[in-house]
């Protein structure tokens, strides 16, 4: 049986990538997509990957946006994919994202573009005048559209969610950005795909992933590596930005 769940990775690069894209899954289920994160610029991101793949997807069929937390690599097209769903689209864009990743969304990122407008003075606007919130919770999945995701707390500097995400009776398993974690990677063991972080500093050093044990390493896919990371040798197959992968 072939599945109904598949990725796109619009881009596999970490924050300082001067070759691809920061990293961005688009994940299809049932004719829908969601995107896991949502850097600048998402719609040229998407057009790029739908021109190497051969599969079309823009923003008009995203059903919402899971995010993992607020660094500017993972989150610099929200305000892009805000006003082009208000003004084009003519609705709000959905965002599903544990409170404590959503909490300073709107005052610490994006209020500075997006709360003023002459016509509406004094009044500003607000988060809820372009979004629609979708709070996940650890311990429960949350259904958006033909997905259930379910989030789990990461080790980074700000608050950060790992997902499992299920669809057309599949599950990806997406780390986040994270410091190598035993506990998180026997979580995301359980999908039938894991794509994790790889890279130096407070994020997994790709020795580490390399050790794991080659039942999960056949199933494991690295994104979000630094443009001088040697992965010839570690047994693990990075995604390559455009790809198309069958869950």
């Amino acid at each position: 049986m072939m599945s109904d769940l598949h990725v796109l990775a619009l881009g596999v690069g970490d924050a300082f990538s001067a070759e691809h894209y920061s990293t961005c899954l688009a994940l299809r289920a049932e004719g829908r997509w969601l995107l896991v994160d949502c850097p600048h610029p998402i719609r040229k991101m998407m057009r790029d990957a739908s021109v190497r793949s051969g599969v079309p997807v823009d923003l008009d069929e995203v059903e919402a946006v899971a995010l993992t937390h607020l660094h500017a690599d993972h989150s610099s097209g929200l305000e892009g994919l805000g006003y082009f769903s208000h003004f084009v689209l003519g609705r709000r864009a959905r965002i599903a994202a544990h409170p404590d990743v959503a909490r300073r969304l709107w005052d610490g990122h994006l209020a500075a573009g997006m709360e003023h407008d002459p016509r509406r003075e004094p009044t500003a606007r607000n988060l809820d005048d372009f979004f629609e919130m979708i709070p996940l919770t650890e311990g429960a999945a949350v259904r958006v559209g033909p997905f259930e995701i379910e989030c789990r707390r990461t080790r980074h500097p700000v608050p950060t969610t790992a997902f499992r995400i299920r669809g057309g009776g599949r599950c990806v398993g997406c780390s986040a950005d994270t410091e190598f974690d035993p506990e998180l990677v026997d979580w995301l063991a359980d999908a039938d795909l894991v794509i994790h972080e790889a890279g130096f500093g407070i994020h997994t050093p790709l020795e580490r992933l390399s050790a794991l044990p080659p039942a999960l390493r056949a199933k494991l896919r690295l994104a979000h590596f630094p443009d001088h990371l040697e992965l010839t040798g570690s047994g693990i197959a990075p995604l390559e930005q455009g790809g198309w992968y069958p869950v």
